[in-house]
């Protein structure tokens, strides 16, 4: 009656993306899930850590980690996984590949108001020309110099 629990820790769920769940009572390799899925990979679930907070207040939404698997790694018993379409994985990867240009193309531009702060400071002190002329050739987009 109360080895339930125990046969739930002798298993490895995977979940689908149509809801439907695989039981398995053996350890496997991603690669194997995989081909017998075509079109998905196979991802760990984390579960986020839970407060005391959290648990008093039924209305906040906790988000749940996952990550990516390796073909070469095995899936272990006592683990939950997920299995996500390849749309999903490049979708993922567009979004984090933008947000990186983003934040790259923020810091230049604040680079560069930077130098240009920089410049006009060096006039309103009577600083040299020579190194006004420096810093403008340092901080000139590569592109617009011939």
């Amino acid at each position: 009656m109360g080895n339930c629990q125990a046969i739930d820790a002798a298993a490895l769920v995977i979940q689908h993306p149509c809801g439907r769940i695989d039981r398995l009572y053996w350890p496997i390799l991603a690669s194997e899930v995989m081909r017998m899925n075509p079109g998905h990979y196979v991802s760990l679930i984390i579960p986020p850590p839970v407060s005391e907070e959290e648990n008093q207040d039924q209305n906040t939404v906790r988000f749940t980690r996952v990550k990516l698997l390796r073909p070469s790694d095995t899936l272990a018993l006592g683990h939950a996984y997920r299995l996500i379409t390849s749309q999903e994985v490049m979708k993922v990867l567009r979004a984090k590949k933008y947000a990186k240009t983003k934040r790259q193309q923020l810091e230049s531009n604040k680079m560069l108001q930077h130098g240009q702060e920089n410049q006009s400071s060096g006039r309103e002190s009577g600083g040299n020309d020579t190194e006004n002329t420096y810093q403008v050739c340092l901080t000139a987009p590569l592109w617009n110099q011939q």
